[in-house]
């Protein structure tokens, strides 16, 4: 299995001179997910190289054992020095795409049009793919191969504005996550701020925040494992 996972290269956080980046945990608990099934993980940014962390994911509040084990692993953090360029890779050499957050991807894979671009081709292809927090935002403007917006009339969720304004965040980010998703007419769902939530819905997986990301890949695997068996069964 070859898993493409998508990382935000944005590090300002708004204009409030401070930083941000993609959200360890969102990166972490999925890259294990994925590692221990075997599969071959390649991680590509808007501008390849190292991408920013943003460094209140790695307070000690935030810390996980996973976070924790990615920072002590030298292969995984050998990969993140070298993220490949976002414009340079192909659906055709992946099984599925993996969206991880953090307020970054507000900023550019939101507006990124070979982000849009590399999505509209693994849905064209019957391949599935997952976002999770933040990055549900870079959904926006992907479309069906019909031409129909990606979360029209589908269930998706994301990082809520209820968790934004619980951050501080809601006057700082260049839009809110949930209300995109409604403007788009997407079926936003939601749990309690910072709870587990994941929803399926056809090739979309989506996770609502950091704690989310893990049971987020899970799910994404099993929808792989159907689609090798529908496959295999053909």
């Amino acid at each position: 299995m070859k898993v493409l996972m998508v990382i935000t290269s944005h590090d300002q956080l708004g204009n409030t001179g401070r930083k941000t980046g993609f959200w360890l945990e969102e990166l972490a608990a999925p890259y294990y997910v994925f590692k221990e099934t075997g599969a071959a993980i390649t991680l590509a940014s808007p501008k390849g190289g190292r991408p920013p962390l943003d460094p209140k994911s790695n307070e000690p509040e935030f810390r996980t054992d996973l976070t924790v084990r990615f920072e002590k692993d030298a292969a995984a953090e050998a990969q993140l020095d070298k993220t490949v360029r976002l414009d340079s890779v192909r659906q055709e050499d992946f099984d599925t795409v993996f969206y991880p957050g953090g307020h970054g991807p507000m900023w550019d894979l939101a507006n990124d049009k070979h982000s849009d671009r590399l999505l509209e081709s693994f849905l064209a292809a019957g391949k599935p793919i997952a976002v999770v927090c933040h990055s549900t935002g870079a959904l926006r403007h992907v479309k069906m191969p019909d031409g129909k917006l990606l979360v029209q009339d589908r269930e998706v969720t994301g990082f809520t504005n209820g968790e934004e304004e619980g951050v501080g965040l809601t006057k700082v980010v260049p839009f809110l996550v949930e209300d995109a998703m409604l403007k788009a007419g997407a079926i936003f769902s939601k749990k309690a701020d910072w709870q587990v939530h994941v929803v399926d819905a056809g090739q979309l997986t989506t996770g609502q925040n950091p704690a989310s990301s893990g049971p987020a890949a899970k799910a994404l695997l099993r929808k792989l494992k159907e689609r090798s068996s529908q496959r295999t069964a053909m």
